[in-house]
């Protein structure tokens, strides 16, 4: 079982066998934590610089952005706390943050015209920015960057940064931990089918490769297969939670998934493409979402629960076609009379006992302030009344 003290990112030290600056796995962890030479140090920290401008277009330009009161809460936690008996927001479609009609439009010569950037866009502050501000959960979305040579990051159709792959990224987080050493962090990671690129088994081999190795300190929950490559010993290694794509069902409500041999489960709130009500109302699709999610945050802290089992709420939701509902609206409601998904949770959260809710998966979280600290303070072991 994974704890918040032994586990820290799902890939610290394996992804970096991908990244051509740097020589092996074990360099970036003495590059880090060890006392180089003035050249050495001059030169690890050039090619650290590299690597997060080149990541910047999803990290963000600043590690230390929106540091504050919840960038290390979880020293607050008690260390023998599991995680999946912890309350974590976390963010939906995580690296969208930087798309709007000014990127899209840089990115159409890639990805040919697309509907506005808003059905796409749910998120406003960087990944730097969101750790910082108590996020510890992130949802990323990958397939091939232009050329079919680096991995980068999507959000169906859209292309986020052709210039920035998976490994630049994942190497600024373990930067930001190397930093906040009683943080953890857990990534959602899962293919993004729509994107017009290749599926195939380079591509998987290339993300086998990044994951390969002693994992330590980290956790992946993997939304991906590994079934194009051989079934030999090379490619025997699985890591972290597998949360395959046929388990996973499209829009669920009510998931649940058996993750490893011991019988232990995940439950899973997804329900994202919400179907028209009978008034057509924007009050009332955003009140079908919310019914959803908190039935499934009730289920989590509930007498009858899984003390053992991972739960995972999608506060999040699709643009309606044909209407004007996008990601936004369902996050922050009309702007005048309707509270979207965010405004209702804070209220929920505020009006719950401490308990177990488990994974909550935001939407624009920041444009609510306080929304992510109520997530974090209805723990009940240790955080309430420190942040």
């Amino acid at each position: 079982m994974f704890r918040t003290r032994t586990l820290l990112l799902f890939t610290t030290l394996t992804f970096l066998l991908s990244i051509p600056v740097l020589s092996s796995p074990s360099t970036f962890s003495s590059f880090i934590m060890a006392a180089p030479s003035t050249q050495d140090s001059s030169l690890a920290q050039a090619a650290l610089n590299e690597i997060l401008t080149r990541g910047a277009p999803i990290l963000g330009a600043d590690i230390d952005e929106g540091v504050g009161s919840l960038t290390e809460w979880m020293a607050s936690v008690p260390g023998e706390t599991k995680l999946v008996q912890m309350n974590l927001p976390g963010t939906h479609d995580t690296s969208t943050w930087n798309y709007t009609a000014e990127t899209q439009a840089s990115l159409e010569r890639y990805t040919g015209p697309l509907p506005d950037s808003t059905f796409y866009r749910c998120q406003e502050h960087s990944l730097f920015q969101m750790i910082n501000e108590g996020i510890r959960v992130f949802d990323l979305r990958y397939a091939y960057n232009p050329g079919n040579d680096t991995i980068g990051l999507h959000h169906a159709q859209a292309l986020l940064a052709p210039t920035t792959s998976l490994s630049d990224v994942f190497f600024g987080l373990y930067t930001w931990l190397s930093k906040h050493p009683s943080e953890t962090l857990l990534i959602s990671l899962n293919h993004e089918s729509g994107t017009g690129t290749p599926s195939d088994a380079k591509l998987q081999e290339m993300i086998y490769n990044l994951f390969e190795g002693d994992l330590g300190r980290e956790l992946l929950l993997q939304r991906f297969d590994y079934d194009m490559l051989p079934a030999t010993p090379e490619y025997a290694q699985r890591i972290g939670i597998h949360l395959g794509p046929q388990a996973w069902t499209d829009n669920g409500p009510d998931i649940e998934i058996v993750y490893n041999e011991k019988g232990e489960k995940a439950y899973i709130e997804d329900f994202y493409a919400i179907p028209p009500p009978d008034d057509g109302t924007t009050e009332s699709f955003i009140r079908t979402k919310f019914n959803a999610t908190t039935a499934h945050l009730a289920l989590a802290s509930s007498p009858g629960a899984d003390k053992d089992g991972l739960y995972i709420s999608f506060a999040s939701a699709a643009w309606v076609s044909g209407t004007d509902v996008t990601p936004q609206v369902f996050a922050l409601g009309n702007g005048t009379d309707t509270p979207g998904m965010n405004q209702l949770l804070l209220q929920w959260f505020k009006e719950q006992k401490p308990g177990r809710f488990g994974v909550v998966m935001l939407d624009f979280y920041d444009a609510v302030p306080g929304l992510v600290g109520a997530v974090i303070e209805v723990n009940g072991n240790g955080t309430k009344g420190k942040l």
